[in-house]
């Protein structure tokens, strides 16, 4: 069987054991959605936000509902893989799979694979949520759905390479969450995510503008929010000529690491 078959083969296993996991489903799975109707309750009341006078506003709801899809992706791959495959390690899953003629290349595109699948899905029914539970209205206009796909496909992709990456740096299983959790909390702050990005001071904004998350939120805006909200951006513009760089980027940086690192066991085991 070819790499690609394998790997292909993989990508029901790994969804139905992701889905099988109830801490992991909730944590990122479920996550975003029920973050989106925790801030909807929350500041409903205080009306629309408007990036200025004279300017088409949104509910509150609908401002953060780009930001948490971009956290989605991020939590479905990032957070997702590095901790699976750490406990992968740990509980010698892995070793018993360097023992098969199974390859790193299927075992990755049955990760991949799978955090597509879930992100999809993930991000359908946050779309869902907002439409029917909180009347958010969606763009109609193609060329939005348009960015909306590759924004989304490269934010996953790169995501999945980060999280086999990353999924090196817990020394064991029992710490994984420890280590990753973290770090991409404190992205989701600091990238637009929770709060406006340019009312961050101007040294965080630029740190975050190194780190993928700030240009996926930043796309998912440009699909979601009117074109009044570009001139409350880091530089007055959407830039999706940037967040396309950015991501490919760092899923170049993404693949070469993961190839470099992986392991099917640690190197000091």
């Amino acid at each position: 069987m070819s790499l690609i078959t394998v790997g292909a083969s993989r990508i029901g296993y790994e969804t139905k054991g992701y889905f099988r996991s109830l801490d992991t489903v909730f944590f990122t799975f479920l996550f975003p959605v029920i973050m989106l109707a925790i801030f909807t309750a929350a500041f409903s009341s205080q009306g629309d936000i408007t990036p200025g006078p004279g300017a088409e506003g949104v509910s509150f709801g609908a401002y953060y509902l780009p930001g948490l899809l971009a956290a989605g992706i991020l939590l479905s791959g990032v957070q997702n893989l590095a901790v699976d495959i750490a406990m992968e390690k740990s509980d010698g899953t892995l070793k018993r799979l360097g023992g098969t003629p199974l390859s790193p290349v299927s075992y990755f595109l049955g990760k991949i694979g799978q955090v597509f699948v879930t992100g999809i899905l993930q991000a359908a029914l946050l779309l869902a949520v907002a439409v029917l539970a909180f009347g958010i209205a969606l763009p109609t206009e193609p060329d939005k759905w348009l960015t909306f796909a590759w924004v989304f496909v490269l934010g996953i992709v790169t995501s999945a390479l980060l999280g086999i990456a990353l999924s090196a740096l817990p020394r064991s299983g029992k710490s994984a969450t420890a280590v990753i959790v973290p770090i991409l909390l404190v992205l989701q702050f600091i990238s637009g995510v929770y709060l406006q990005f340019t009312a961050l001071p101007e040294w965080m904004q630029n740190i975050a503008s190194l780190f993928p998350l700030k240009w996926m939120a930043q796309g998912m805006r440009a699909v979601f929010l009117p074109e009044d909200f570009a001139a409350a951006e880091q530089h007055g513009a959407w830039d999706l000529g940037w967040v396309a760089v950015w991501l490919v980027v760092w899923l170049i940086v993404g693949l070469v690491v993961s190839r470099l690192t992986f392991r099917w066991i640690r190197r000091d085991a």
